[in-house]
């Protein structure tokens, strides 16, 4: 079983592929360049260096949101055009279950946090045992100081490690740093995405649950609120409501 991800959720772009819980190849693009310009060269090259092809694929992953509206849609066109035809299963990963990915292998709660602008996270949270992660919270949106009261009142009861990750890190970590207990610094390299994460779990999530995956006329990206150009037209058209 050959699994190609992708990521392109934040600024940065990842792809990666994964064979039976071992790690074929990753890229990890930090230049700042738009997704369009980079995203397709990055799987190119690394198809062409684990020398396979797309016709080698057999789950197309996807990290499918929270994030940068235009992001998850490019990364969505993405996979569906690797996919289409193909007869290939899809399996679409939260952005934020992908981050909490990286400290899988910890004994520690996990946090992920996004940069969602407007003051607010992208964020869940996540216990990770032996290896495994659970969910404890959904995906949502919020305020920082929304966050860490919830957080606080959580670990108050736990005594458990938390750490932070993903692109909102620094602006969460000198937020909550002093102010939550048991918050522990996450080692830089951990801290990015990585489309290897959202690829294992794809992987496992074939194995234990099939009737999870999808194909590419289904797959859909999740967003948990409105793009700015809905908000704008909301509050100029304050009677009608965008579903």
């Amino acid at each position: 079983m050959t699994t190609l991800a992708i990521d392109s959720t934040s600024k940065d772009a990842s792809a990666a592929i994964v064979r039976g819980g071992n790690l074929l190849g990753e890229v990890n693009l930090h230049t700042g360049y738009t997704h369009s310009e980079c995203l397709l060269p990055a799987v190119e090259y690394l198809l062409r260096l684990t020398k396979l092809t797309v016709s080698d694929i057999d789950i197309f992953a996807l990290a499918a949101g929270p994030g940068s509206f235009t992001g998850v849609r490019i990364g969505a066109a993405t996979i569906k055009g690797l996919a289409f035809g193909r007869g290939r299963v899809c399996a679409p990963v939260s952005t934020l279950e992908a981050l909490a990915g990286n400290l899988s292998e910890t004994d520690a709660l996990i946090c992920p946090v996004m940069d969602a602008r407007r003051g607010q996270f992208y964020t869940a949270l996540f216990s990770s045992q032996d290896g495994r992660l659970s969910r404890v919270w959904d995906d949502k949106a919020t305020s920082s100081e929304e966050l860490l009261s919830r957080l606080s009142d959580y670990t108050n009861e736990i005594n458990r490690s938390i750490y932070l990750v993903g692109d909102g890190y620094d602006l969460a970590y000198e937020a909550f740093s002093g102010r939550l207990c048991h918050l522990a610094a996450t080692p830089r390299a951990l801290r990015f995405h990585s489309a290897a994460s959202a690829a294992f779990i794809a992987e496992r999530r074939a194995a234990e649950n099939p009737e999870s995956l999808t194909d590419d006329i289904m797959l859909s990206p999740s967003y948990l609120r409105l793009s700015q150009a809905e908000r704008e037209y909301n509050e100029k058209h304050d009677d009608k409501i965008i579903l």
